[in-house]
């Protein structure tokens, strides 16, 4: 930072008294409402403008000159393309990411909202940065994502947390480079939070992470409402990007040389469904086939919208992978009632029937909610019977945790904890015998495998995935990095198989 900088930096620390003043301003604001269900479905008919005309404000283009970044990032894919959009905005601002928190200029926490355990390690983590902060008061913090856009964890930041720079949420996210500007050049903590649904911002930079895999957002926001997800409110309404826009960015990754693609939506399926004209994300897959990259993946899918064109689509092969992730949540139709998921039981298992009619090596993951409030043995039960007649091979499994501002959170529940606790184990159980069966199928087959680098618990091995995302370590030249070899696969675990180059 030079010396201006300093300078204008000098007094960040606002008063007390400030801070209540931007504390009734926030309660003021009429676009920053915490989350109301019948307000937000109304959001669905307001029109969303696409902009081509995103830059670098001239003033900052250069503000971080030997100066360096560090952003953590919790939660999801979407928050994951997040940071890769914010590391971009500030690599055109001239700054280098730093390999260690405590060594960077700027830092921030992208942060998710969907449990709770999530927020406590973002506040867990605040508590770790006021020594760095108190140590180099220049330094710059920013809180963003998902957590941002709830109102009363602003509150609680504003009020606990001073020393934090600025608070800025997930529609807002090109505006980094003059929300830093304010941070750095005046007096109160910036925040900057929009109620209302950003528009789609064409032609952000991104920062991408290695050279091989690259995730490539579709659509923004979830219009779903299930009673437990404070997703529909941190990110908004569906918002689709054009056909063209997403096609060329998939092109010029192909040129760039990237092997594979994960398509991004909170509820990716219904890509499409608010565009003025017939295209969904059959339409989009059935363009992409033809573009010269290996792999192309999509997640997450809603059961809801997962149509027989989408399926077909897939059924055709090619690039497009038959490894779905499909979020059940539960396997008990009453459960999914409360849940507003808009399945029941039968139509999930319906559907799993037509995808595995047409895609008859299809691997299938999914997400799973245990302790639904006042969820019975009996509803539990179906759970574990629907995981075994899917034969899931994966699945993320977790303890409902009320999230503020949802329907469920405001529910009594008479579950215990312990009850719960004892569920999940079961469940995992479940879960874990029949990935370890899936990867015993495996055994003395040859496998096309992307190879990623060398293993986390080995440098003298090698690491990567096949086309349905399982991982694999093998003992190869490392001048296969970044290809797709054949490997015959010799023993399996759990989670992860072992092979041998075929090089015949």
């Amino acid at each position: 930072m030079n010396e201006q900088q300093k300078t204008q930096q000098q007094v960040m620390k606002p008063t007390t008294k400030e801070h209540l003043e931007r504390l009734q301003q926030l309660h003021n604001d009429a676009t920053y409402e915490p989350p109301n269900l019948k307000k937000a479905r109304k959001r669905l008919k307001k029109d969303v403008d696409i902009h081509y005309d995103f830059s670098i404000p001239e003033d900052m283009r250069l503000i971080g000159e030997n100066q360096t970044y560090y952003i953590r990032t919790y939660g999801c894919q979407m928050n994951e393309h997040d940071t890769e959009v914010m590391a971009g905005l500030l690599s055109l601002m001239g700054y280098t990411e730093a390999s260690e928190m405590k060594e960077a200029d700027v830092i921030l926490l992208n942060t998710c909202a969907i449990r709770e355990n999530a927020e406590n390690k973002v506040f867990g983590e605040l508590g770790h940065l006021k020594p760095i902060k108190k140590e180099n008061p220049d330094v710059i913090i920013g809180i963003c994502g998902c957590m941002s856009q709830e109102e009363g964890v602003v509150h609680r930041i504003m009020q606990k947390h001073p020393f934090v720079d600025m608070i800025f949420g997930t529609h807002n996210i090109h505006r980094l480079p003059s929300l830093l500007k304010e941070a750095m050049f005046q007096k109160a903590m910036v925040v900057e939070v929009w109620s209302k649904e950003g528009d789609i911002i064409e032609n952000l930079p991104k920062q991408r992470k290695g050279k091989l895999k690259a995730w490539v957002n579709i659509m923004y926001g979830c219009d779903k409402f299930c009673t437990y997800c404070i997703v529909p409110y941190t990110r908004g309404k569906e918002r689709s990007r054009l056909p063209e826009d997403i096609i060329e960015e998939v092109k010029q990754l192909a040129r760039d040389g990237y092997k594979e693609v994960t398509l991004l939506g909170q509820n990716v399926n219904a890509y499409g469904k608010d565009l003025p004209f017939d295209y969904r994300l059959g339409h989009l897959l059935d363009e992409l086939r033809e573009i010269d990259i290996p792999r192309i993946r999509f997640t997450t899918s809603h059961p809801r919208d997962f149509d027989d064109h989408l399926i077909d689509v897939l059924a055709k092969g090619g690039n497009l992978l038959d490894h779905i992730h499909l979020p059940v949540q539960s396997g008990s139709t009453d459960i999914l009632r409360v849940m507003a998921r808009r399945h029941t039981r039968e139509d999930y298992l319906d559907l799993v029937k037509k995808i595995k009619a047409k895609l008859p090596d299809v691997t299938l993951t999914t997400d799973i909610i245990v302790g639904f409030p006042n969820e019975t043995d009996e509803q539990f039960e179906d759970t574990l019977s629907l995981v075994e007649t899917v034969g899931f091979e994966h699945a993320f499994t977790f303890i409902y945790s009320p999230r503020e501002g949802t329907p469920a959170a405001r529910w009594k529940d008479e579950t215990p904890e312990d009850v719960k606790k004892e569920r999940l184990q079961r469940l995992n159980t479940l879960v874990n015998k029949q990935s370890k069966k899936a990867m015993e199928r495996y055994i003395g087959e040859v496998v096309d495998v992307l190879i990623e680098g060398e293993s986390r618990k080995n440098p003298d091995v090698l690491a990567g995935y096949t086309k349905r995302n399982k991982l694999v370590n093998l003992k190869a030249p490392k001048s296969l990095i970044g290809e797709i070899v054949p490997v015959r696969i010799t023993h399996a675990k759990t989670w992860s198989l072992y092979g041998e180059l075929v090089t015949e």
